[in-house]
């Protein structure tokens, strides 16, 4: 070991290590909870804590036993989102009607990676029922480490400031409109939104839909692919799960050729991204194109996908939130009951129409890639904004007509179908992160994974964090 402290490697350095022996679980764990202890009260990240729970589960691991799964993590602590079950610990989903809601065991997503070797220190901070950005009644606001004036993004937001100020290597995220993806970029981290099915979800949700997606947040490519190694397969809790038998994603990062054809967007036609942006992203497109890849403007056809995701989206938290509504009304955020009852009014040509945008845009994702290996285009349309700010109003003076349009560079690609990734690009002038996305083929995330390693490596922003001094 060096003079550097654990927690400022990279997850997969600290698994070999643990591998090696050089250090054990428990030293990672204590190396957790130090940095948590440390830095957390600046950014408010990880408020629900299971120091204890970790700290014994570390003593009970079998070193020469873990080493014989390939998937396992041994050891290495992780965060979970407060969106998801952990078993003997607080579930809130941000809201004060589960403010002491404790379920007895961990829910499919988080089961897995605890079957592989993940072991929890905490929960992430999340907006009050994953609405927006990270602020809720019962934690209060994540800040970005970046600049603890900014907010981190949501609804993954506790994950991403962990990740950024180095309190943990690994974290979970889910992702319907681009919850996972949006703090990914807001914290220079990365964050993937796997295809439908390739990490398995809990029962809380609707176990057909096809929107709502969990996947793994880290410091780098390699460490996404780490813990999707660890979190991916069947469970049958989620129907819509299957099991890999594919060799592990972070053993092909290097197996692909460079694309020959990208498609880069700074819009994808639907809605204003901020100037500042706009700048880093095309700083970071140049870059792509250095590396001898030929970039081209066309791309799929993404009109009436507000609208479509919109009314999908509705009829979704109608089913997941419908009965909860009805009896807690006044304990529940006005933003929140109002997509809700949202859902209760669309009508069955709404939501026929709506499908018939989703099926168009899949369609027309199956022409593009028949051009293209990958589209890119931003993760987000404006910088990390004040906390004091609950949404995005307007853009470079466009007026936002709901508060969900100004993610609506996230949202068009939930509508795909595809595997998505947010990958670090660039900072602002006044310093923010800005990320980009990677729209991979379905399935794919080999190939999505292999390809965002390599552009990692040539644009060097992620090594900016973990950040030392908050």
């Amino acid at each position: 070991m060096t003079d550097t402290k654990i927690w400022q490697l990279s997850a997969h350095e600290v698994v070999l290590l643990l591998r090696s022996g050089e250090v054990s679980p428990l030293d990672v764990v204590q190396a957790s909870i130090e940095r948590i202890e440390e830095v957390d009260t600046k950014v408010n990240a990880i408020p629900i804590r299971c120091f204890d729970r970790a700290i014994e589960k570390a003593r009970k691991v079998n070193i020469k036993e873990e080493i014989k799964n390939p998937k396992s993590l041994l050891g290495l602590p992780i965060v979970v989102k407060d969106y998801n079950d952990l078993g003997g610990v607080k579930t809130t989903y941000g809201s004060k009607i589960y403010e002491y809601n404790m379920p007895k065991k961990s829910d499919a997503t988080i089961a897995k990676l605890e079957e592989n070797g993940a072991n929890p220190v905490g929960k992430s901070n999340v907006p009050e029922w994953a609405g927006g950005h990270t602020f809720n009644p019962n934690f209060g606001i994540t800040r970005n480490p970046f600049n603890l004036k900014k907010t981190a993004g949501g609804s993954s937001g506790g994950s991403g400031a962990a990740l950024a100020s180095g309190q943990i290597w690994l974290a979970t995220g889910n992702d319907l409109g681009g919850s996972l993806r949006t703090p990914a970029a807001f914290n220079n981290v990365v964050g993937l939104r796997p295809s439908i099915g390739v990490v398995p979800r809990g029962q809380r949700l609707q176990p057909f839909d096809t929107l709502w997606v969990e996947g793994p947040m880290a410091r780098s490519v390699k460490d996404v692919a780490l813990m999707l190694d660890a979190g991916a397969g069947y469970s049958s809790e989620d129907p819509l799960s299957f099991e890999h038998n594919s060799r592990l994603f972070i053993d092909q990062l290097d197996e692909f050729p460079l694309p020959k054809r990208v498609a880069f967007s700074q819009d994808l036609g639907i809605l204003p991204v901020s100037q500042e942006i706009r700048l880093a992203t095309q700083k970071a497109i140049l870059k792509v194109g250095d590396l001898g890849v030929d970039i081209i403007q066309e791309i799929p056809d993404f009109s009436e996908v507000l609208e479509g995701f919109q009314t999908l989206r509705g009829v979704l938290l109608a089913s997941m939130m419908g009965e909860l509504v009805k009896n807690n009304r006044s304990k529940i955020s006005p933003d929140i009951v109002k997509n809700v009852e949202l859902g209760y009014k669309v009508s069955n040509d709404d939501i026929i129409k709506a499908e018939i945008v989703r099926k168009r845009i899949m369609l027309g994702m199956v022409e593009f890639f028949k051009q293209s290996d990958f589209l890119i285009c931003p993760t987000t349309s404006v910088a990390p904004f004040d906390t004091a700010k609950p949404f995005i109003t307007e853009i470079d003076g466009v007026t936002c007509e709901t508060y969900i349009d100004w993610f609506a560079i996230t949202f068009a690609l939930t509508m795909t179908s595809c595997p998505v990734i947010s990958l670090p690009c660039g900072f602002t002038d006044g310093g923010l992160p800005v990320g980009i996305q990677i729209v991979g083929k379905p399935r794919q995330e080999n190939k999505l994974l292999a390809f965002a390693n390599t552009l990692e490596q040539h644009l060097g922003v992620s090594n900016f964090v973990p950040i030392k001094n908050i």
